[in-house]
């Protein structure tokens, strides 16, 4: 288990921390692995009722590490996003988010296939898969525009537009939002009350309220990404990110 993921049970919550403030919580390949394997680990185990997402430091997650896309986009090991996505889309029990800021890219994806979501009110939400020449992950190009619209949507994708935490509240993608100090104690507040819930029909009632379609909706944008990702676009936009100057996209 990676020092970068912090994994905790108590009380029927297994928390999930990102532990990786210094680079605020950019999440690597072995960050994703050891968090797939505890969701799988959590499915099997009766005792576990409920998964709480949380974060040390002042930021949620900033996305994925970028020298780990550059990495696969330039031949390297693919990003182990997928599998880590593919597990929450399909995980089965309820599962509580903590969001105290920064949350970009799957920061942002992830939290529409978590049941209650607490964010501070200074929150800063992003997906700006464009400007690196990609594409939504996640199936949030189904899910954003069903949750908040096509043009907020749009503008979120392609304009890398933010929402604030109060925002995400009013738009429905939190259910509260609260002073950074106290969405911790929010979230675990609502894991325990959910882990004294009867798991069997709390079960069924997520089970009843996920599309079918989700997980082939994700799979399909999966594979447009894996395509994107090894593009002439792509590749400009992370050596621009390395040399920190602006992609220029104008000849390709």
């Amino acid at each position: 288990m990676t020092e970068l993921v912090k994994i905790s049970e108590a009380n029927g919550v297994m928390e999930i921390v990102w532990n990786r403030p210094d680079k605020k919580n950019a999440l690597s390949n072995a960050m994703y692995r050891t968090a797939t394997a505890a969701l799988a680990r959590a499915v099997e185990d009766k005792s576990i009722r409920v998964v709480l997402l949380a974060s040390e430091g002042d930021s949620f997650t900033s996305g994925n590490d970028l020298a780990d896309f550059a990495s696969a986009a330039m031949g390297g090991e693919a990003p182990a996003a997928h599998g880590f996505i593919e597990a929450i889309i399909q995980f089965p029990k309820p599962v509580v988010a903590a969001v105290p800021g920064l949350a970009v890219g799957v920061g942002t994806t992830m939290l529409l296939h978590c049941d209650l979501v607490f964010v501070a009110n200074d929150a800063n939400l992003t997906t700006p898969f464009v400007n690196l020449a990609l594409v939504p992950e996640a199936a949030s190009s189904m899910l954003m525009p069903a949750r908040i619209g096509h043009v907020r949507s749009f503008a979120m994708f392609a304009l890398g537009e933010a929402l604030t935490g109060v925002q995400a509240a009013q738009l429905g993608l939190a259910n509260a939002a609260l002073a950074k100090e106290e969405v911790l104690a929010a979230a675990r507040k609502a894991a325990a009350t959910l882990a004294q819930r009867p798991i069997g029909a709390v079960m069924a009632a997520k089970k009843l309220m996920r599309d079918a379609d989700i997980l082939t909706h994700s799979r399909t944008e999966g594979a447009i990404f894996a395509e994107r990702l090894r593009s002439a676009e792509a590749m400009e936009a992370f050596t621009a990110f390395q040399q920190k100057r602006a992609p220029d996209f104008s000849k390709l």
